[in-house]
């Protein structure tokens, strides 16, 4: 009856023993995925705090280009109100038609650059002032009849 009391015991003790054994590994490995768990949850509010500072930035970003975009639509707007810009923009189609013509136009190029040089020249002439001063300072009737005499049609 001793040895039985003893193995009674002894198998209490050893239950005992075995589940404070197994509470304080149990109690180790909560606090450790715990730890593990802190960890996740910071790493996961620094991800959400650069995230949120990233969408704010772009989010400032987008506001700032949308209004220099329509600051600078409302610039090309007015210059292109302004006076003289209409016949830039004729000047400018002119020229590109020009340059189409006389890639399509095989003797269109000749003639053209001729005429192009004449009036340059002529144009030249006028800023320098000397058919001016010549028409100021002859009459009309006189200028007409020399140019009469030089090119007789």
């Amino acid at each position: 009856m001793e040895n039985f009391n003893f193995d009674i015991i002894s198998m209490v003790i050893g239950l005992v023993i075995g589940w404070i054994i197994f509470l304080v590994k149990n109690f180790l490995t909560v606090r450790k995925y715990k730890k593990e768990i802190e960890e996740y949850r910071g790493h996961l509010e620094r991800q959400m705090k650069i995230t949120q500072e990233g969408s704010k930035n772009l989010s400032a970003e987008s506001e700032k280009l949308k209004k220099e975009n329509e600051n600078l639509r409302i610039t090309v707007k007015t210059l292109g109100q302004k006076p003289g810009r209409n016949e830039l923009r004729l000047l400018n189609i002119y020229d590109a038609a020009l340059r189409k013509m006389m890639l399509k136009a095989p003797g269109f190029a000749q003639g053209w650059e001729m005429s192009m040089q004449e009036a340059e020249r002529e144009y030249e002439e006028n800023e320098v002032g000397l058919k001016t001063v010549i028409k100021r300072v002859f009459s009309p009737g006189i200028t007409h009849k020399k140019e009469e005499d030089i090119n007789p049609e």
